[in-house]
């Protein structure tokens, strides 16, 4: 049984769908084209980008606000901006990429504007003990562990939140993440060094609880 802690060296564990975007070359051709239609006005091509990615963006918004009501108002907030600003795709990232890049920033947007989270921040340090530590102290059932997982997950300040399931959720490496979020590669390793050592933090003080 895996434990809470284990799901951090295993993060499509509670994610099974999730994973770095592969398409090939000629889809991302295919996308760039979709989005010149887009561009020109053809309400079937957005229809098609819509059902095409809709589901992928709105589970990305669910997991940085575990609310399903807001998650589903960022995507329609999100495709919106889509359609208006699709002109200024030009196909040189994938369009996952791109969707990720103004999903991110709108979810940012969106904690600062309405205050749903504080920018919490943790001091620099050492990596904590290895998490494999924590598993053997761990036997809870996989769903306790998921809850307890997406609760400690709620808690990070939202930028790490970011960094940490785009990275351990969805696969993407640091330079792809410096693109969406729009800061550097090193950023993006301290904020998901620090965000692994809180959710460490938080999930170890579920265990003893």
């Amino acid at each position: 049984m895996m434990s809470q802690a284990e799901t951090l060296a295993e993060p499509n564990a509670l994610w099974p769908a999730a994973a770095a975007d592969t398409r090939p070359s000629e889809a991302s051709q295919y996308d760039y084209q979709l989005a010149q239609r887009i561009a020109g006005g053809d309400m079937l091509a957005f229809e098609e980008l819509y059902q095409r990615y809709h589901r992928r963006v709105y589970n990305l918004c669910l997991r940085m606000t575990n609310h399903g009501a807001e998650a589903e108002d960022l995507t329609q907030e999100i495709f919106i901006h889509v359609y208006r600003k699709i002109g200024s795709f030009r196909g040189e990232s994938t369009m996952m990429t791109w969707l990720y890049r103004v999903s991110v920033n709108k979810t940012l947007m969106h904690f600062r504007k309405n205050s749903v989270r504080r920018e919490r921040t943790t001091e620099d340090g050492e990596t904590p003990e290895p998490i494999a530590e924590l598993a053997k102290t761990t036997g809870h059932a996989p769903v306790l562990e998921r809850l307890a997982l997406e609760r400690a997950i709620e808690q990070l300040a939202p930028g790490y939140r970011a960094v940490f399931i785009l990275h351990d959720v969805e696969g993407y490496e640091h330079a792809e993440i410096a693109r969406i979020c729009g800061n550097s590669v090193g950023t993006s390793k301290s904020q998901l060094h620090k965000a692994r050592k809180k959710l460490y933090e938080l999930l170890k003080d579920t265990n003893r609880a």
